[in-house]
């Protein structure tokens, strides 16, 4: 019988993400830590376990056990309104960062129209885009590594090479490689190395 850290490989690759990095970018957790649970380095609990099953449309108990349907049941009837995606984090619109989720979601929240298996959703602490958009939630899915050119000048989720998660509208700065962060209400961040962004989806508040 094959062990778990096994059946997450199989069931990441069945379900179309072709590496690690992709499904952890997926499901907006740290790479580290999904690498180790899917080479059996390090074990992971049942909630990390059903996030996985869900993404990957596998039966969590099969995961788990390698027993029963690896295919993951779903109910027909279940109105489109109950629809979540997971939150994964707290973030700072500003130059300060917030705890930003690695091996599990925070919580799950309803998703707006247009959100795809991939979208996860932070939400916005402080009023660094103002007052009124505190505690906001923003969705994103399409994660680049590295920043494409498709999302400069855009409102993006950005990850950066010192750890902050910020949302910020993303330039192109003249020294290769690095770029400006901009916001209507804060001072720039300047040439600053950006490890991935993705365009922000949808904000809605909660």
């Amino acid at each position: 019988m094959s062990e778990l850290h096994e059946r997450l490989a199989q069931a990441r690759k069945e379900a179309g993400y072709a590496t690690a990095r992709a499904a952890a970018d997926a499901l907006g957790v740290s790479e580290v830590s999904y690498v180790q649970h899917e080479n059996g380095r390090r074990g992971f609990k049942r909630e990390a376990a059903d996030r996985y099953a869900r993404k990957f449309h596998v039966n969590l108990e099969w995961l788990l056990t390698g027993k029963g349907p690896k295919e993951r049941r779903t109910t027909r009837s279940a109105p489109a309104q109950q629809h979540s995606v997971p939150l994964v984090g707290y973030v700072g619109a500003g130059a300060q960062t917030h705890f930003f989720a690695h091996d599990a979601p925070l919580d799950e929240v309803p998703a707006p129209m247009g959100t795809t298996d991939t979208t996860v959703a932070v939400e916005i602490r402080g009023d660094s885009l103002g007052s009124f958009f505190d505690r906001w939630l923003v969705f994103y899915d399409d994660v680049r590594r590295p920043v494409t050119t498709d999302l400069l000048n855009k409102l993006c989720v950005v990850g950066l090479g010192d750890g902050r998660i910020l949302i910020k509208k993303v330039q192109r700065s003249k020294a290769r490689g690095l770029f400006h962060l901009l916001s209507q209400t804060e001072p720039p961040i300047l040439d600053v190395e950006v490890e991935w962004a993705a365009v922000v989806k949808n904000m809605v508040p909660r």
